[in-house]
């Protein structure tokens, strides 16, 4: 495999390095695979998930293994896809926009490819964090490549660098898997990796336990799916800024301080993304400044699996099984109110999501033709924490795994939660933020005031004081 032209030298922060990549490549299944259409659930092929996700997860050298690990990892896919063949096909539409897998066989999208950096570089530099710079050389954006339709349904690079550590990037389809699904296909190719020879968990497709009924039955409140608003777009927030994205990170000492705003019982009562989601609906709308009268939008994701019962879902379902519930609030209630009311309401929303409230989701697709959920003033926060475990046998977990930037195609105000070790050693939380420029700004105001103690005017400004805590 000829390897491309020399490229430009990527820069992330004050780190400059170049990578090389090969020439794509597809892999196939190790052994042959049936031929057959394979339809989505109605959950799976709504109109919010037809895109591709991206994630990036980095390993350290092991220096008692000469293993390559494009080698490894190439060959743990090809024997990955044998069980998760539907990848190795493409997507085809029909009726009413009904998507189906074709199982052809063709096989996903690779690159091979090597960084002159070294993973020390990244870390001394303060640049082994999302949003990352240079995540587009890291997961080079094949042309036609995040097609929805008619293209490769996964796609991988593996870059290999410069102190025998390597970065693996990974972008996938989300009409056919979610976080909890994509994570059992990397940990089956991490057992492959590790030299297993049969999966601890085989796969399973029965995407019908998730289509819509008959007959169909609305029977829930999907406020998130309410119908989309003409929005002025000279008068939309933040429209004229530049946008900018930046990284927060949220310990055991900045837990307890958000903690501390709300009343003892809850506080006790709620998980950290209860608290961690409220209180960043809560800054940020501060940050924006929004007409009071506003409605405010959070949206966040809720792995449905356990609540599904009539019928449950087998173990291995790699399906989306989630939902979008969304906590609903004038930007003056928000930001006036104390932090308990944005914690009630989330928690809320959180409980509406039960089995009928998942089956009445799969009708709501068909009965609306798949509406989008209502972005207009809402932003959405997504907890990717269970990729911290993927681990490709030598090289073990990874230093950093998770989503390399903030925002997603159908939802630019999008972030993610993923676990994180700062340069003190102290595990918590990273969230990659985008918001436009001065409203990053009064958004970094607005955290700082709460972790040194310090009071906030309704407007959102403060009183001048040296800020010790901001982005990463």
């Amino acid at each position: 495999m000829k390897p491309q032209n020399s490229p430009p030298a990527v820069t992330t922060g004050s780190l400059t390095f170049k990578v090389h990549r090969r020439q794509p490549e597809l892999v196939s299944p190790a052994k042959p695979t049936p031929r057959e259409l394979k339809l989505l659930s109605d959950i799976d092929d709504q109109e919010g998930l037809r895109f591709h996700i991206p994630s990036i997860f980095f390993y350290r050298h092991n220096p008692t293994s000469y293993a390559d690990p494009v080698t490894v990892i190439r060959r743990a896919l090809a024997e990955t896809l044998v069980y998760y063949y539907p990848f190795a096909g493409r997507l085809r539409e029909g009726p009413n926009r009904k998507l189906a897998v074709d199982c052809t066989g063709e096989g996903v999208l690779f690159i091979e490819a090597d960084a002159d950096v070294a993973l020390a570089e990244f870390e001394e530099k303060d640049a082994l964090r999302p949003p990352f710079p240079c995540f587009e050389e890291l997961l080079f954006d094949v042309e036609g490549s995040s097609e929805v339709l008619n293209a490769p349904l996964l796609f991988i690079q593996v870059t290999r660098l410069k102190c025998g550590g390597f970065i693996f990037a990974v972008r996938l389809n989300h009409t056919m898997t979610d976080a909890a699904g994509q994570t059992g296909f990397l940990k089956m190719m991490s057992e492959f990796a590790s030299g297993e020879h049969v999966p601890s968990i085989s796969p399973v497709w029965e995407r019908h336990l998730l289509s819509a009924r008959v007959p169909l039955r609305v029977t829930q409140a999907h406020r998130e799916y309410d119908e989309q608003v003409a929005v002025d777009t000279e008068s939309t927030i933040g429209n004229r800024e530049k946008m900018v994205g930046r990284s927060f990170f949220f310990g055991g000492a900045e837990m307890s301080a958000i903690r501390r705003l709300l009343p003892p019982d809850l506080a006790n009562n709620s998980t950290n993304m209860e608290t961690l989601t409220s209180f960043l609906w809560r800054c940020r709308t501060r940050a924006l400044r929004p007409d009071p009268n506003k409605e405010m939008r959070i949206i966040f994701i809720v792995n449905a699996r356990s609540k599904l019962k009539n019928p449950p879902l087998p173990p291995g379902y790699y399906g989306n099984v989630f939902a979008f519930p969304v906590a609903i609030a004038t930007a003056r209630d928000l930001t006036e109110k104390p932090l308990e009311f944005a914690v009630r309401l989330v928690k809320e929303a959180k409980s509406s999501v039960t089995d009928e409230y998942m089956r009445s989701l799969a009708d709501l697709m068909v009965t609306k033709g798949r509406p989008r959920f209502l972005m207009d003033g809402a932003c959405l926060i997504s907890d990717v924490r269970i990729f911290a475990g993927i681990d490709f046998g030598v090289w073990g977990k990874p230093v950093y795994g998770g989503i390399g930037t903030a925002g997603m195609a159908e939802f630019p105000a999008a972030s993610f939660c993923v676990p994180f070790m700062n340069r003190k050693g102290e595990n918590g939380i990273v969230v990659p933020f985008r918001l436009p420029e001065k409203a990053m700004q009064r958004f970094v105001e607005v955290l700082d005031c709460v972790f040194n103690d310090e009071s906030i005017s309704k407007d959102g400004s403060k009183s001048p004081k040296k800020l010790i805590m901001s982005s990463l």
